[in-house]
């Protein structure tokens, strides 16, 4: 496993003992894009454990653009028989996989601040282009089910109208703006979804996760709380870069891999579902103060540089409603304050 620790080892195996329908997973070909991810590298994980501690026989295509990285984390699976790196990005084109493939978890996608300012082109394409692409091998190599990986940034902002955010808001989102090409391309591929399971009666659900963290977080991941991590991880101040009265839902990374194979057996073919903690709505400084206190360090204030104004979210406040995913039967299991330590111990292991 990419972290040979105790606490990620028992998140994997939390995740392969998931109350699904197991079966209808036996001997089945599944391709994870953006694999090398903070969702889909514990995907990954969590798949191939199933395979050695229950003898599924699942079949992993983990599709990325970056080699390096993926050997970096799938090393130890080079001679794994159901383990199959691609190395691809999808904005251009895509190799056919002409295997059998059953299901597709699609999460490839430019995913923290920095990315937005300073590559929005490709994260726009990547949304949108990608998807196409990726839907065109759902459909050629006839797949079950799709299930696309959107985010909590398609509401835009709250302007007071709601508490919180259903499948049904559409928020402001000011498309004028390099940082909009995130949550505009991601609004353009549900869209997209849509398209094809009309036209081409594709099997589809769109998961849309609220911000998510945890241990498989990249060492470059410029997101508020993965800054707080490393700060952590090396024994620092917290530091702020905004008065940190931001509030949003959160989501544990292994609590989001279990609703995402969730959604994949029991999913409604169209729809859309929140993915959250519905008990973990907290502000940046509260996340500050998790860590500032178990770490006994001080939380500082900052001021960003112009790269990471650019980039960060003008949400102020971005809460979900998940009673539809509950109404499912499903419930994130990991609290804020437990998954910020538990991934702070896992990430401290890695050195």
């Amino acid at each position: 496993m990419f972290f040979n620790n105790t606490l990620y080892k028992e998140d994997i195996a939390a995740i392969a003992s998931y109350p699904i329908d197991w079966e209808r997973l036996k001997n089945t070909h599944i391709l994870i894009t953006g694999a090398t991810g903070l969702i889909g590298t514990m995907m990954v994980d969590a798949l191939l454990y199933r395979n050695a501690a229950y003898g599924d026989a699942i079949t992993v295509y983990a599709m990325s653009r970056n080699r390096e990285k993926a050997r970096e984390r799938f090393g130890e699976y080079s001679n794994n028989p159901r383990f199959v790196f691609i190395q691809q990005d999808i904005q251009f084109s895509i190799h056919q996989i002409e295997k059998e493939l059953d299901f597709i978890i699609h999460g490839a996608s430019n995913t923290h601040p920095i990315a937005y300012a300073t590559d929005p082109i490709h994260t726009i394409l990547l949304s949108v282009v990608g998807t196409k692409h990726i839907l065109d091998v759902a459909v050629s190599r006839n797949v079950t089910r799709t299930v696309f990986l959107s985010t909590v940034e398609i509401y835009g902002e709250n302007r007071g109208d709601v508490e919180q955010f259903d499948e049904t808001y559409c928020g402001y989102i000011d498309c004028n703006t390099v940082r909009a090409g995130y949550p505009e391309g991601k609004r353009a591929a549900e869209a997209l979804c849509q398209a094809y399971m009309s036209e081409k009666k594709c099997s589809i659900v769109i998961a849309r996760c609220s911000r998510v963290y945890g241990p498989t977080m990249a060492s470059d991941d410029s997101k508020a709380v993965a800054q707080f991590l490393r700060n952590a991880v090396k024994n620092e101040n917290i530091v702020l870069k905004s008065k940190g009265t931001q509030r949003y839902s959160y989501c544990y990374a292994a609590d989001v891999c279990g609703a995402i194979l969730f959604l994949l057996l029991n999913g409604k073919n169209g729809q859309a579902y929140n993915i959250a903690d519905s008990h973990t709505c907290v502000s940046l400084y509260e996340i500050a103060e998790i860590l500032s206190t178990y770490t006994k360090k001080e939380i500082l204030y900052d001021i960003p540089d112009s790269v990471e104004v650019r980039g960060y979210s003008k949400a102020t406040k971005a809460i979900l409603d998940c009673s539809k995913m509950s109404g499912l039967g499903w419930k994130a299991a990991v609290p804020i304050e437990e998954g910020l330590i538990r991934t702070l111990e896992i990430m401290k292991s890695k050195g």
